[in-house]
């Protein structure tokens, strides 16, 4: 599966779970590792990726961490929309 491929998959992973739960890292790298069957490290690289282009993003609540879908507000904010 080619990088962009595995980005999409990751994102629609991602947005099937916006709003309903926080997910952390490593529940999406298992989820998207089990629904391809690709390896945890190419997976974590991919989602590694999407967080520093700012598609994906860490929130903190909780003393817990999350990957989540950053709102369009954020994106503004940051420049990147």
């Amino acid at each position: 599966m080619e990088t962009e491929e595995l980005k999409n998959t990751i994102f629609a992973f991602m947005e099937k779970y916006k709003g309903k739960r926080k997910l952390k890292e490593k529940d999406v790298i298992k989820g998207v590792c089990a629904d391809t069957g690709l390896e945890k490290a190419e997976v974590k690289g991919a989602l590694r990726e999407m967080i520093n282009v700012g598609r994906l993003m860490y929130s903190y609540s909780g003393g817990a961490s999350s990957v989540e879908i950053p709102s369009e507000e954020y994106l503004k904010e940051k420049g990147l929309l």
